[in-house]
Protein backbone atom coordinates (compact mmCIF):
# COMPACT_ATOMS: atom_id res chain seq x y z
CA UNK A 1 0.00 0.00 0.00
CA UNK A 2 3.01 2.50 1.02
CA UNK A 3 4.72 1.23 -2.41
CA UNK A 4 1.33 2.24 -3.95
CA UNK A 5 1.03 5.61 -2.40
CA UNK A 6 4.67 6.47 -3.37
CA UNK A 7 3.71 5.62 -6.92
CA UNK A 8 1.13 8.27 -6.58
CA UNK A 9 2.88 10.64 -5.58
CA UNK A 10 4.85 10.36 -8.18
CA UNK A 11 3.20 10.36 -11.38
CA UNK A 12 1.38 13.55 -9.80
CA UNK A 13 4.66 14.85 -9.58
CA UNK A 14 5.50 14.11 -13.06
CA UNK A 15 1.88 15.83 -14.23
CA UNK A 16 2.64 18.99 -12.54
CA UNK A 17 6.02 19.03 -14.34
CA UNK A 18 4.84 18.64 -17.65
CA UNK A 19 2.27 20.92 -17.16
CA UNK A 20 4.93 23.79 -16.20
CA UNK A 21 6.92 23.05 -19.69
CA UNK A 22 3.99 23.17 -21.35
CA UNK A 23 3.33 26.69 -20.35
CA UNK A 24 6.71 27.50 -20.15
CA UNK A 25 6.77 26.35 -24.22
CA UNK A 26 3.24 29.05 -24.76
CA UNK A 27 5.14 31.62 -23.15
CA UNK A 28 7.85 31.29 -25.69
CA UNK A 29 5.10 31.52 -28.53
CA UNK A 30 3.92 34.27 -27.51
CA UNK A 31 7.11 36.77 -26.90
CA UNK A 32 7.18 39.66 -29.29
CA UNK A 33 9.58 39.16 -31.85
CA UNK A 34 13.27 40.74 -31.15
CA UNK A 35 14.03 43.75 -33.01
CA UNK A 36 16.81 41.08 -34.25
CA UNK A 37 14.23 39.56 -36.31
CA UNK A 38 11.72 42.60 -37.58
CA UNK A 39 12.39 45.82 -37.34
CA UNK A 40 12.34 46.73 -41.47
CA UNK A 41 12.91 45.25 -44.51
CA UNK A 42 13.59 47.32 -47.69
CA UNK A 43 13.69 46.63 -51.46
CA UNK A 44 16.26 49.04 -53.00
CA UNK A 45 16.60 50.57 -56.55
CA UNK A 46 18.38 47.31 -57.60
CA UNK A 47 16.07 44.71 -56.09
CA UNK A 48 17.98 43.61 -53.06
CA UNK A 49 15.82 43.25 -50.17
CA UNK A 50 17.64 44.93 -47.47
CA UNK A 51 17.02 43.82 -43.74
CA UNK A 52 17.96 45.93 -40.90
CA UNK A 53 17.75 44.68 -37.88
CA UNK A 54 17.58 47.72 -35.63
CA UNK A 55 16.96 51.40 -36.40
CA UNK A 56 20.10 52.67 -37.79
CA UNK A 57 21.96 55.38 -35.67
CA UNK A 58 24.81 56.23 -37.74
CA UNK A 59 23.75 56.87 -41.24
CA UNK A 60 26.16 57.58 -43.70
CA UNK A 61 25.22 59.00 -47.26
CA UNK A 62 27.60 59.10 -50.60
CA UNK A 63 25.08 62.03 -52.07
CA UNK A 64 24.20 65.18 -50.97
CA UNK A 65 20.67 64.74 -52.71
CA UNK A 66 19.51 62.50 -49.67
CA UNK A 67 20.50 65.05 -46.90
CA UNK A 68 17.67 67.40 -47.36
CA UNK A 69 14.66 64.61 -47.54
CA UNK A 70 16.24 62.69 -45.17
CA UNK A 71 16.31 66.05 -42.54
CA UNK A 72 12.84 66.20 -43.41
CA UNK A 73 11.88 62.89 -41.63
CA UNK A 74 14.04 63.53 -39.07
CA UNK A 75 16.99 61.57 -39.98
CA UNK A 76 21.09 62.73 -39.22
CA UNK A 77 23.67 62.09 -40.71
CA UNK A 78 27.63 60.82 -39.59
CA UNK A 79 29.48 61.07 -43.01
CA UNK A 80 28.16 62.86 -46.27
CA UNK A 81 30.24 63.63 -49.50
CA UNK A 82 31.90 67.08 -49.78
CA UNK A 83 30.35 69.28 -51.70
CA UNK A 84 31.04 72.28 -53.87
CA UNK A 85 27.64 73.56 -52.79
CA UNK A 86 26.20 75.31 -49.94
CA UNK A 87 26.16 72.42 -47.04
CA UNK A 88 23.00 72.80 -44.76
CA UNK A 89 23.82 73.66 -41.21
CA UNK A 90 22.45 70.08 -40.17
CA UNK A 91 25.33 68.63 -41.98
CA UNK A 92 27.77 70.53 -41.41
CA UNK A 93 29.35 68.98 -38.69
CA UNK A 94 29.19 65.45 -40.63
CA UNK A 95 32.18 64.27 -41.39
CA UNK A 96 33.28 64.61 -45.33
CA UNK A 97 33.69 61.02 -47.13
CA UNK A 98 35.09 62.84 -50.08
CA UNK A 99 33.40 63.41 -53.66
CA UNK A 100 30.90 62.14 -54.74
CA UNK A 101 32.28 60.41 -57.69
CA UNK A 102 35.20 59.09 -55.80
CA UNK A 103 34.27 58.42 -51.82
CA UNK A 104 36.73 57.80 -49.44
CA UNK A 105 36.75 54.39 -48.40
CA UNK A 106 38.93 54.94 -45.25
CA UNK A 107 36.82 57.92 -44.17
CA UNK A 108 33.59 56.19 -45.08
CA UNK A 109 34.30 53.70 -42.67
CA UNK A 110 35.93 55.18 -40.19
CA UNK A 111 32.59 57.40 -39.60
CA UNK A 112 31.75 53.56 -38.13
CA UNK A 113 28.03 53.39 -39.52
CA UNK A 114 25.18 51.15 -39.16
CA UNK A 115 23.77 52.12 -42.77
CA UNK A 116 25.00 53.57 -45.88
CA UNK A 117 22.62 54.75 -48.59
CA UNK A 118 23.72 54.82 -51.45
CA UNK A 119 23.46 56.77 -55.13
CA UNK A 120 22.12 54.60 -57.88
CA UNK A 121 23.91 54.40 -61.30
CA UNK A 122 27.23 56.06 -59.16
CA UNK A 123 28.52 54.47 -56.03
CA UNK A 124 27.32 50.61 -55.99
CA UNK A 125 31.03 49.62 -56.40
CA UNK A 126 30.55 50.11 -52.42
CA UNK A 127 28.53 47.41 -51.96
CA UNK A 128 31.07 44.45 -51.37
CA UNK A 129 33.19 46.35 -49.19
CA UNK A 130 30.34 47.22 -46.82
CA UNK A 131 29.23 43.79 -47.32
CA UNK A 132 32.20 42.09 -45.54
CA UNK A 133 32.26 45.35 -42.98
CA UNK A 134 28.99 43.86 -41.94
CA UNK A 135 27.38 46.90 -42.66
CA UNK A 136 24.24 47.48 -44.22
CA UNK A 137 23.57 49.65 -47.39
CA UNK A 138 20.88 50.66 -49.58
CA UNK A 139 20.58 52.01 -53.02
CA UNK A 140 17.96 54.72 -53.92
CA UNK A 141 17.95 56.32 -57.40
CA UNK A 142 17.47 60.19 -56.96
CA UNK A 143 16.28 61.15 -60.82
CA UNK A 144 12.61 61.08 -61.45
CA UNK A 145 9.75 61.70 -59.54
CA UNK A 146 8.82 58.06 -58.56
CA UNK A 147 13.08 57.97 -57.71
CA UNK A 148 12.07 61.03 -54.74
CA UNK A 149 8.81 59.47 -53.74
CA UNK A 150 10.05 55.78 -53.18
CA UNK A 151 13.34 57.88 -51.21
CA UNK A 152 11.01 59.68 -49.00
CA UNK A 153 9.16 56.64 -48.12
CA UNK A 154 12.44 54.61 -47.35
CA UNK A 155 13.96 57.44 -45.20
CA UNK A 156 10.63 57.78 -43.15
CA UNK A 157 10.63 53.68 -42.69
CA UNK A 158 13.91 53.63 -41.59
CA UNK A 159 13.66 56.55 -39.01
CA UNK A 160 10.32 55.53 -38.03
CA UNK A 161 8.67 58.50 -38.99
CA UNK A 162 6.05 57.25 -42.20
CA UNK A 163 3.30 60.01 -41.52
CA UNK A 164 5.50 62.82 -41.94
CA UNK A 165 7.26 61.14 -45.37
CA UNK A 166 3.78 60.31 -46.54
CA UNK A 167 2.81 63.91 -45.96
CA UNK A 168 5.46 65.62 -48.23
CA UNK A 169 4.74 63.13 -50.90
CA UNK A 170 0.97 64.02 -50.76
CA UNK A 171 1.81 68.23 -50.46
CA UNK A 172 4.23 67.26 -53.94
CA UNK A 173 1.57 65.43 -55.75
CA UNK A 174 -0.99 68.61 -54.97
CA UNK A 175 1.43 71.33 -55.87
CA UNK A 176 2.44 69.41 -59.08
CA UNK A 177 -0.99 68.54 -60.26
CA UNK A 178 -2.35 71.41 -59.89
CA UNK A 179 0.30 73.06 -62.50
CA UNK A 180 -0.56 70.09 -64.68
CA UNK A 181 -3.63 71.25 -64.86
CA UNK A 182 -3.41 74.72 -66.15
CA UNK A 183 -1.47 73.59 -69.16
CA UNK A 184 -3.46 73.79 -72.46
CA UNK A 185 -3.99 70.15 -74.10
CA UNK A 186 -1.84 71.14 -77.40
CA UNK A 187 1.10 68.65 -76.70
CA UNK A 188 4.43 70.33 -77.35
CA UNK A 189 7.30 68.98 -79.08
CA UNK A 190 10.48 69.73 -76.90
CA UNK A 191 14.18 68.52 -76.86
CA UNK A 192 16.65 68.91 -74.20
CA UNK A 193 20.43 69.23 -74.75
CA UNK A 194 23.05 68.66 -71.98
CA UNK A 195 26.05 70.82 -72.47
CA UNK A 196 29.65 70.07 -71.16
CA UNK A 197 32.93 70.92 -71.75
CA UNK A 198 32.91 67.59 -73.77
CA UNK A 199 30.10 68.65 -76.38
CA UNK A 200 26.38 68.60 -76.13
CA UNK A 201 24.18 65.13 -75.67
CA UNK A 202 20.19 64.48 -75.78
CA UNK A 203 17.89 63.80 -73.13
CA UNK A 204 16.22 60.83 -72.76
CA UNK A 205 12.73 60.81 -70.42
CA UNK A 206 14.85 58.91 -67.25
CA UNK A 207 16.55 62.05 -67.18
CA UNK A 208 15.35 64.98 -64.50
CA UNK A 209 14.27 67.19 -67.05
CA UNK A 210 13.09 64.61 -69.02
CA UNK A 211 10.72 62.94 -66.02
CA UNK A 212 9.66 66.74 -65.62
CA UNK A 213 8.41 67.44 -69.33
CA UNK A 214 6.82 64.24 -69.19
CA UNK A 215 4.71 65.00 -66.30
CA UNK A 216 4.00 68.01 -67.89
CA UNK A 217 2.65 65.94 -71.46
CA UNK A 218 4.86 67.56 -73.63
CA UNK A 219 6.37 64.83 -76.28
CA UNK A 220 10.15 64.27 -75.68
CA UNK A 221 11.16 64.04 -79.26
CA UNK A 222 14.47 62.10 -77.82
CA UNK A 223 12.29 59.29 -77.04
CA UNK A 224 12.98 55.46 -78.65
CA UNK A 225 16.70 57.03 -79.33
CA UNK A 226 19.25 54.31 -78.34
CA UNK A 227 20.97 55.76 -75.55
CA UNK A 228 24.79 55.98 -74.69
CA UNK A 229 26.30 53.08 -72.95
CA UNK A 230 27.74 54.97 -69.90
CA UNK A 231 24.77 56.69 -69.57
CA UNK A 232 21.50 55.74 -70.02
CA UNK A 233 19.93 58.87 -69.33
CA UNK A 234 21.31 60.45 -72.85
CA UNK A 235 21.77 59.72 -76.51
CA UNK A 236 24.49 61.32 -78.99
CA UNK A 237 23.40 64.75 -80.26
CA UNK A 238 23.34 64.94 -84.13
CA UNK A 239 22.48 68.38 -85.55
CA UNK A 240 20.81 66.44 -88.50
CA UNK A 241 18.89 64.16 -86.11
CA UNK A 242 17.56 67.17 -83.95
CA UNK A 243 16.37 69.47 -87.24
CA UNK A 244 14.54 66.14 -88.69
CA UNK A 245 12.61 65.94 -84.84
CA UNK A 246 11.69 69.40 -85.30
CA UNK A 247 11.15 70.78 -81.96
CA UNK A 248 8.83 73.54 -81.24
CA UNK A 249 10.62 74.09 -77.74
CA UNK A 250 14.60 73.17 -76.42
CA UNK A 251 15.69 73.08 -73.12
CA UNK A 252 19.51 73.49 -71.98
CA UNK A 253 21.00 72.08 -68.75
CA UNK A 254 24.35 71.93 -67.97
CA UNK A 255 27.13 71.22 -66.31
CA UNK A 256 29.18 74.66 -66.16
CA UNK A 257 28.35 78.03 -65.80
CA UNK A 258 25.40 78.96 -67.07
CA UNK A 259 26.80 81.92 -68.44
CA UNK A 260 29.11 79.87 -70.81
CA UNK A 261 26.96 77.69 -72.01
CA UNK A 262 24.63 80.13 -73.32
CA UNK A 263 27.23 82.07 -74.58
CA UNK A 264 29.31 78.96 -76.55
CA UNK A 265 25.03 77.68 -78.14
CA UNK A 266 24.60 80.99 -79.20
CA UNK A 267 27.55 81.33 -80.86
CA UNK A 268 27.19 77.50 -82.46
CA UNK A 269 23.32 78.63 -83.60
CA UNK A 270 24.91 81.63 -85.04
CA UNK A 271 27.65 80.04 -87.11
CA UNK A 272 25.53 77.39 -88.73
CA UNK A 273 22.38 77.79 -90.77
CA UNK A 274 21.16 74.59 -89.89
CA UNK A 275 20.22 75.35 -86.40
CA UNK A 276 17.79 78.64 -87.94
CA UNK A 277 15.29 76.16 -89.65
CA UNK A 278 14.51 74.78 -86.46
CA UNK A 279 10.98 75.92 -84.99
CA UNK A 280 12.62 76.17 -81.79
CA UNK A 281 15.59 78.26 -82.57
CA UNK A 282 13.58 80.86 -85.37
CA UNK A 283 11.06 81.86 -82.41
CA UNK A 284 13.12 82.05 -79.56
CA UNK A 285 12.11 79.16 -77.40
CA UNK A 286 15.50 77.84 -76.30
CA UNK A 287 15.52 78.04 -72.62
CA UNK A 288 18.49 77.20 -70.00
CA UNK A 289 17.45 75.14 -66.97
CA UNK A 290 19.17 76.09 -63.80
CA UNK A 291 21.44 73.66 -62.37
CA UNK A 292 20.36 72.91 -58.82
CA UNK A 293 17.25 71.73 -60.24
CA UNK A 294 17.93 70.32 -63.32
CA UNK A 295 21.49 69.27 -62.90
CA UNK A 296 21.43 67.88 -59.25
CA UNK A 297 18.22 65.85 -57.99
CA UNK A 298 15.17 68.55 -57.04
CA UNK A 299 14.51 66.28 -54.31
CA UNK A 300 11.48 67.45 -52.36
CA UNK A 301 11.39 70.77 -54.46
CA UNK A 302 10.44 68.68 -57.64
CA UNK A 303 7.19 70.95 -57.88
CA UNK A 304 9.48 73.71 -58.26
CA UNK A 305 11.39 72.08 -60.91
CA UNK A 306 7.68 71.49 -62.70
CA UNK A 307 6.98 74.97 -62.02
CA UNK A 308 10.03 76.55 -63.92
CA UNK A 309 9.43 74.88 -66.98
CA UNK A 310 6.07 75.61 -67.39
CA UNK A 311 6.23 79.16 -66.44
CA UNK A 312 9.11 78.95 -69.19
CA UNK A 313 6.98 77.69 -72.09
CA UNK A 314 3.68 79.42 -70.39
CA UNK A 315 4.93 82.48 -69.05
CA UNK A 316 1.01 84.24 -69.55
CA UNK A 317 -0.01 81.25 -67.42
CA UNK A 318 2.51 81.35 -64.88
CA UNK A 319 3.51 84.54 -64.00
Amino acid sequence: MKHFTNMTAILLLLTMILTLCTGCGDTRTATPPTSEEAFCKITDATGREVVLTKKPERIAVTSASFLEPLHEVGGTVVGRPDSKTIMPDYAKDAAGIGQVYEIDTEKLLACRPDLVIINKGMNEKLLGLLEESNISAIVLGTKTYADVKDELLTFARITGNDAKGQQIIDDMDAQINATAAKIPADKKRVAILHGTAQGLSVQLPGSIAGNVVAMLGFENVAQGMTAMEKNPDAAPYSLETLAAQNPEIIFVTSMGKIEDIKANMEQMVAENPAWQAIPAVKNGKMFYLPQDLFLLSPGIHYPEAVTTVAQLVYPEIFP
